[in-house]
């Protein structure tokens, strides 16, 4: 899935500069269920006191599913969405997103991260996603 860039953005591209905002913008329209969702988990962590918010549910198709990729496997998109929310993002498997706090704690962080948490969120119905 690629995003539905502006020709105003392309040509800010072009000559060196781009204003992350209106990056941001263009992967809000282009992969609007990954941004939802990040969105959503991230008034999730504001509104409480846990270390992270995180996502367990299979995206109901292939399609946003892809978008989840997308999203998380571009450094750029998902450094820009950390910056725009304000908070560090993890990602297991096909889907499973979490949202930390940008002052993350460290341990929570990389418990959720380490091959331990990888191997405990295993199951068959992940295997081909």
């Amino acid at each position: 899935m690629s995003l539905d860039v502006s020709p105003e953005l392309l040509a800010q591209a072009e000559r060196g500069e781009v204003d992350e905002a209106a990056f941001v913008d263009t992967v809000r329209t282009s992969l609007p269920y990954a941004y939802r969702m990040i969105s959503d988990l991230a008034g999730e962590l504001e509104r409480g006191s846990a270390p992270f918010a995180d996502n367990t549910t299979p995206p109901p198709t292939e399609s946003e599913r892809g978008q989840l990729l997308r999203a998380l496997a571009s450094d750029a998109i998902r450094g820009s969405l950390e910056r725009h929310f304000g908070v560090r993002l993890a990602f297991q498997n096909c889907h499973r997103v979490a949202v930390f706090r940008a002052d993350v704690e460290r341990e929570a962080y990389e418990d959720f991260t380490s091959p331990r948490a990888q191997l405990l969120n295993q199951s068959p119905q992940l295997r081909d996603c």
